[in-house]
């Protein structure tokens, strides 16, 4: 883990090197001799923390904490007054232009060091709990508030996303009545850098999509054409996704997918189980990568479960991953229970290492009723809230 950066500026070229060499045993420590000097360092790279003197030439503490006022980027950074000014004026001074800190000459080095780590806790613990609701919002703003409806279907939805998690994304339209196209992918990395890729690489889909369909209705063509888009966009050029996208025609029990990387789905039914084969380059590295086109029948009682890597990877207690052959025996365990998601997670959980997944999970299963269900369930969707952990009905 990297260490937090503290900027000194002090032109007391004594104290300022006693400084530096006391919080470099502790912190990634650079000195500037006045404001101006400090601006610059500020400029080359943001510091965690600001311990700066008032009184100094060319420009002093005050001018100093008024230039980052005025920047957004900068305002927010912890600042400690270091200064033999004792009077109340300068105090007040400071703490009505935002100063953390204001410690008089002489001073404890303990008790700065104590004050320095004070504030640089309490910056992390605000930084933490501003990312878990921007990653929230997000996460909530990559998930639809409805499920996919077709006569002899039912389907299932779960996605527990994690504060600091991935970039999970799940989308369905249906350009014409009575078919849809189903997106399940991931946006590879952590926290919220792949969160907010995510939700621009999901707009990106929902682009291809309208723009595309009047033209072809292939996944695979489709595929190829958000493939292009993310290699040569410069606002996701350093971005690579999974993504499995599927074209389901509920009156012809098909579906017609193309799979660029993701993670292999599971078909069941009452004759048996297994991992839909077929995948391709993931997204964003080739400009000239080609996809393609498979078709699945989905029989009566027949399920399609797609899912992302945040439940492949699940650390078991026996130490391994859950991985693929793991992901078939919870399927088949679910497979005919009245909530088949709420019991493949729950089976899953009880061998896993820890009560919770360690990353985002989305499960999403698809099934068609048997023929004799049919006519007692005409339309029965089932939606688990995509905005917590747990699970609920809609």
């Amino acid at each position: 883990m990297s260490r937090y950066s503290v900027l000194i500026v002090e032109d007391d070229q004594s104290l300022r090197r006693l400084l530096g060499y006391r919080l470099g045993r502790i912190y990634d420590v650079r000195t500037a001799a006045n404001g101006e000097e400090g601006l610059h360092c500020i400029n080359e790279r943001l510091p965690d923390l600001i311990i700066s003197d008032i009184v100094m030439p060319k420009m002093d503490g005050f001018a100093l904490q008024a230039a980052l006022q005025e920047r957004n980027d900068t305002r927010v950074i912890p600042f400690i007054f270091l200064t033999a000014r004792t009077d109340e004026a300068s105090r007040m001074r400071g703490q009505h232009m935002g100063v953390d800190d204001y410690i008089t000459k002489p001073f404890d080095l303990d008790q700065l060091l104590s004050r320095v780590e004070r504030l640089l806790e309490r910056s992390s613990q605000f930084r933490n709990q501003l990312d878990a609701r921007i990653g929230r919002d997000f996460s909530q703003r990559l998930m639809p508030k409805s499920l996919p409806e077709a006569s002899r279907y039912r389907s299932w939805f779960h996605n527990a996303p994690r504060d600091h998690g991935g970039g999970d994304i799940f989308d369905w339209t249906e350009p014409q009545p009575g078919t849809f196209f189903i997106t399940v992918g991931d946006v590879m990395g952590k926290g919220l850098q792949a969160k907010f890729y995510a939700f621009s690489f999901l707009g990106f889909i929902r682009s291809a999509l309208h723009t595309m369909l009047d033209v072809t209705t292939s996944p695979a063509e489709l595929m190829k054409r958000v493939n292009q888009v993310l290699v040569n966009d410069p606002l996701l050029e350093d971005t690579f996704a999974s993504l499995l996208l599927m074209r389901w025609e509920p009156e012809h029990n098909r579906i017609t997918y193309a799979n660029a990387g993701h993670c292999r789905p599971v078909l069941i039914g009452p004759h048996g189980s297994e991992i839909v084969p077929y995948s391709d380059m993931i997204l964003g590295l080739d400009p000239g990568a080609e996809y393609q086109d498979s078709e699945l029948e989905i029989t009566p009682g027949t399920a399609l479960v797609a899912y992302t890597d945040g439940l492949l990877e699940q650390q078991m207690t026996s130490g391994a991953q859950l991985g693929e052959e793991g992901v078939l025996d919870a399927v088949r365990h679910a497979h005919g229970a009245d909530e088949p998601v709420e019991r493949l997670i729950e089976h899953v959980l009880q061998s896993s290492r820890m009560p919770t997944f360690g990353d985002d999970i989305l499960l999403f299963w698809l099934q068609r009723d048997e023929e004799e269900e049919s006519a007692r369930h005409p339309l029965a969707p089932r939606w688990f809230s995509p905005f917590r952990e747990g699970m609920g009905a809609a």
